[in-house]
């Protein structure tokens, strides 16, 4: 049985591995710095560490789609199949996550809690104990996430992306090298879309108050990372470590300081409105692009031969998708106990996203030992 493990391991893409362990600390680090404190959104001061931070981890979303289009493009089952297969590991862990986030502030309630005490959770959600309320929201997971569920929305998007790769990979068995490329540089070119509606005309390409699907529109969003890793794991940068070096660092800090820079222009003035706050930190834009493609393309080329250090990555590859489902109840809580202590506001960000990956990581690993629930539960 040990043999048979170790053979498993073995033969697994440590790579992969390794950049679904990255994605999840990018995600957790993220909500960390979000929690620096509401109020301190409005201080300049945040601007700097709070945009230095946050800006180096926006390659989350687009690593964790890249890696979908590696282990999934293209679908070799039928239709019906891949949906039954993979779907229900989504629905029911997501179903069970946002119930119970979203009945949280009742249960303080019946506990003789404070309402106050949410907010050391959610410091974006309401401090409402009302049942109504968290019914309320319970009904509406069909259609939209709540304060109490901010990290779901990426599972809405993975669903849909599910339903999507079946169909998206009859044209990926078909095409050719010229059509891949072909698609890929229309998707760059809609990646620019952002900055050209927000600086030069809201009325892009045909975008208008009747119309918001503009002329790129099929080319554009998520399914062009979807597309990249596959094609990128299909087709690897063989470049030495030197040349990927030289290439890779620059294009790595010119998306890093385009991101830093425009993100901290704006939350410079308190009271923007949100669509511009999140601007400069639009997933699917070049700017992330340029900070995502480096960190791929290096990990993509590790050597990894350590057994252990395999087993380590592989343990938790397979716990990603609980932390990512349950890691927000405990990053409040963590925050709370690194604010009081006399560290700089960057080691304390920083000391929290370890702190909080290190106890998610350790209660999913847990869970998922309970062999006969833990996979409904976590994923």
């Amino acid at each position: 049985m040990l043999n048979s493990k170790l053979n498993s391991i073995s033969q697994r893409e440590t790579w992969i591995d390794v950049l679904k362990f990255i994605a999840i600390f990018m995600m957790i680090a993220g909500h960390c710095g979000d929690n620096v404190a509401p109020a301190e959104r409005f201080e300049p001061w945040y601007n700097l560490w709070g945009s230095l931070y946050g800006s180096l981890m926006r390659p989350v979303i687009p690593i964790f789609v890249m890696i979908t289009g590696v282990l999934l493009l293209p679908v070799q089952q039928e239709i019906g199949i891949f949906y039954r297969k993979r779907l229900p590991r989504l629905l029911i862990p997501f179903l069970i996550w946002s119930i119970g986030y979203n009945l949280f502030p009742w249960i303080t309630g019946l506990l003789g809690l404070n309402p106050s005490i949410i907010n050391d959770f959610f410091p974006w959600a309401s401090t409402s104990q009302n049942l109504s309320d968290s019914l309320y929201n319970i009904a509406m997971i069909p259609f939209a996430f709540s304060a109490f569920t901010t990290q779901m929305w990426y599972v809405y998007l993975l669903i849909g992306i599910y339903f999507y790769l079946p169909i998206f990979s009859v044209w990926v068995k078909n095409s050719t090298k010229k059509e891949q490329h072909i698609f890929l540089g229309l998707w760059f070119i809609s990646m620019f879309i952002p900055y050209l509606r927000e600086y030069l005309t809201n009325n892009l390409w045909g975008v208008c108050s009747w119309n918001e699907f503009g002329m790129l529109y099929s080319f554009a969003g998520f399914n062009g990372y979807l597309f990249l890793g596959y094609y990128l794991k299909n087709n690897p940068i063989t470049w030495s470590w030197t040349k990927l070096a030289w290439i890779g660092i620059p294009l790595f800090l010119i998306g890093y300081c385009t991101t830093f820079f425009g993100f901290k222009s704006i939350t410079s003035t308190p009271g923007q409105a949100d669509s511009l706050v999140e601007l400069f930190y639009t997933y699917c834009s070049p700017n992330v692009l340029l900070i995502t493609l480096p960190i791929f393309v290096a990990v993509q080329k590790l050597n990894i031969t350590s057994p252990r250090i395999k087993a380590i990555f592989a343990n938790a590859s397979a716990c990603t998708f609980g932390m990512w489902m349950s890691h927000y109840i405990f990053v409040g809580p963590c925050y709370e106990l690194v604010d009081s202590f006399p560290i700089h506001t960057m080691f304390k960000m920083i000391l929290c996203s370890i702190i909080v990956l290190s106890i998610t990581w350790t209660f999913v690993a847990v869970v998922l030992k309970w062999k006969k629930f833990g996979k409904w539960i976590m994923g």
